[in-house]
């Protein structure tokens, strides 16, 4: 069963897949995910630690995560527009959610959007290890 949190993220997932099935084409795709990407709102450059850093990136991607009562705050950044909007697409279903739904969180979206079948191997694979990132939380503000 899904816990509160849950409902939202699956709420986030469900209206990232309605968005993506107004598309007719992955190049309007493309360019929606790189027009989030210019919107996603970026992070300290202080905090572009090699800590925050996700190796196994074709692009250079930061993660930070904050916890506060068991809720984690990522913010995130990148130096491809691509990426970032994957990553915006990411925070918004994943973003001030408890811990252990992060952990346990099927990601489902990114199958039903097609994304799998539309990235290069190495953009995948980038964005596997972002995935794995956010799973495996740290709380950077203690570091």
């Amino acid at each position: 069963m899904w816990g509160l949190m849950n409902e939202k993220m699956k709420a986030a997932q469900e209206e990232i897949i309605n968005e993506f099935n107004r598309f007719d084409d992955w190049f309007q795709a493309y360019h929606y995910l790189i027009g989030l990407g210019k919107n996603l709102e970026g992070m300290d450059d202080a905090l572009k630690t090699d800590d925050n850093s996700i190796g196994g990136c074709q692009s250079q991607v930061w993660l930070h995560a904050e916890i506060d009562n068991n809720s984690v705050h990522f913010t995130a950044d990148s130096d491809s527009q691509l990426i970032k909007g994957l990553l915006s697409l990411l925070l918004r279903v994943v973003n001030d959610a408890p811990v252990a739904d992060i952990i346990d969180c099927d990601l489902y979206f990114l199958k039903e959007i097609g994304l799998n079948e539309h990235l290069s191997p190495s953009r995948s694979h980038g964005l596997n290890s972002i995935i794995n990132q956010l799973k495996t939380i740290r709380n950077s503000s203690e570091d």
